[in-house]
């Protein structure tokens, strides 16, 4: 049996499978962020431990944790988790959507070598910069920081002793020399820092270590149980998805949507703002393109329109054509393509004709053009997608998926229910350390149906997006 581990900003997941990858037990602890100050997001590591032992605690009690072998683990990225000399935790982990570091992440972009080494801007929320932020602002505590890790890897740290990252998590900092899968002694000069603060890594499907005698007793573990390197959420999403090979993607419709492409090759671009990283598994990397507002955009509309989103979904009938109205989902900012944090979303073209159904298509739409945005900026790269498949809350509308489908003029695969997520993906990761096992077990699911484009209005849809694309230049011109 093996466990995976999925530390989340509002949770804690772990499931149980068995040899045959059937969940077989699952439990969730909740997680809180804090916001002191505008723009700013952090946790307390100490809640990750009690929350994972709250887990381990009701996976035990609903099955026998004794023929446990493996356990992964999966975690939300670039948080920075700052550790003294005594592996003691100097200040609260400052978060992936945590944006005060921006005034340094833009310095540091604007360093060549940055981008030149890791393949990737350097946005605000990632780890490096965070860092210099915290050599600026509280230079005593940075003055004591002996270990930096990343979210799960402090969770490693606990279970296992070991300080060690993996290279999809490491991916994010702008430290690691992404092509080479290593830490960038260049990089963490530029930002006051060395490889010795630096976790030892380890691919994805790795042993990191065992998990300490003390805990194993505590939760009916057996003695020896490893831990695999793991992923961060996505790459360890992908592997729970069987997205693991060059061609097979997923889209998430998720609270941000992500579109993620396997490759066997490093090929990045970071000025069209797509995220190359290295994935989970040796050999392979992945790209990305990240919407910050996907289910987020249509749950914003439904509460405004005071009705639930599911039910604004669900009486759209058949895919219409894109109307002249538009809506540019930039609720937050946006990442892929523009890396633009003061843009903000809109509605154009609004007429009499419209209601609250005429409006959800509009909002639909206009996360629909900006996948297509991502779309268009992965395989610009050269990055090819022969196989598409859905998940998250938003894949439960059909007229949203056909939508995409549409748009990318591209068949989306609908998984059969199941739990396909950071937590699945990262027990197969334990699976593959403990047994040795590779990408082979990292199977595509089991498919209900595909949804194909309605190639009757592929054209309509083109038309729609370059419109849209326009429409950001306009109103970007505004701010």
């Amino acid at each position: 049996m093996f466990i995976g581990l999925d530390l989340g900003t509002s949770g804690l997941k772990a499931v149980l499978i068995d040899a045959n990858q059937t969940i077989t037990a699952e439990a969730t602890a909740p997680l809180t962020a804090t916001r002191p100050a505008p723009g700013w997001s952090e946790q307390a590591p100490a809640d990750w431990l009690e929350a994972a032992d709250q887990v381990m605690q009701a996976l035990g009690a609903q099955m026998s944790l004794a023929d446990v072998r493996g356990i992964g683990l999966s975690g939300h990225m670039h948080g920075a988790t700052l550790l003294d000399a005594s592996d003691q935790v100097l200040r609260p982990c400052i978060l992936w959507n945590d944006t005060r570091a921006a005034v340094e992440a833009a310095a540091m972009d604007a360093d060549p070598q940055f981008r030149a080494v890791t393949g990737n801007i350097v946005f605000p929320g990632f780890t490096a910069p965070k860092l210099t932020w915290v050599a600026k602002h509280e230079p005593d505590i940075f003055a004591r920081v002996t270990r930096v890790l990343l979210p799960k890897d402090y969770l490693r740290l606990w279970l296992t002793g070991e300080a060690v990252a993996e290279m999809s998590d490491a991916a994010g900092t702008s430290w690691l020399d992404v092509g080479k899968r290593d830490w960038s002694d260049e990089l963490l000069a530029a930002t006051g820092l060395t490889r010795a603060q630096m976790p030892r890594l380890v691919e994805g499907s790795e042993v990191s270590g065992q998990v300490r005698d003390e805990l194993a007793n505590r939760w009916g573990l057996p003695k020896g149980v490893v831990v695999a390197g793991g992923g961060g959420d996505n790459a360890a999403s992908a592997v729970g998805v069987g997205v693991v090979q060059a061609g097979d993607a997923f889209v998430s419709l998720g609270t941000s949507g992500v579109l993620f492409a396997a490759s066997d090759a490093y090929q990045p671009d970071a000025a069209s703002a797509v995220h190359s990283f290295c994935h989970a598994l040796p050999d392979t990397w992945h790209q990305m393109g990240v919407i910050l507002a996907a289910a987020d955009a249509l749950n914003w509309f439904a509460g405004v329109a005071g009705q639930p989103a599911a039910k604004l979904t669900e009486s759209l009938g058949p895919l219409q054509a894109p109307g002249r109205p538009l809506f540019l989902p930039y609720l937050g900012g946006e990442r892929t393509p523009h890396n633009d944090a003061n843009i903000r979303g809109a509605f154009l073209h609004l007429d009499h004709s419209l209601d609250a159904q005429a409006m959800t298509r509009v909002v639909l739409e206009g996360v629909t053009h900006a996948i297509r945005d991502s779309y268009d900026a992965l395989t610009g790269t050269g990055t090819r997608i022969n196989r598409l498949v859905a998940v998250g809350g938003g894949s439960k509308s059909d007229y949203w998926v056909q939508a995409i489908a549409t748009a990318l003029d591209l068949p989306v695969d609908l998984p059969v229910s199941g739990d396909f997520g950071g937590a699945f993906g990262a027990a197969r990761l334990g699976m593959m350390a403990a047994t040795g096992a590779g990408a082979e077990i990292a199977t595509y699911p089991e498919i209900a149906r595909s949804i194909t484009p309605d190639t009757s209005l592929t054209e309509a849809f083109a038309q729609a997006h370059a419109r849209y694309r326009d429409s950001y230049v306009a109103l970007k011109g505004l701010t």
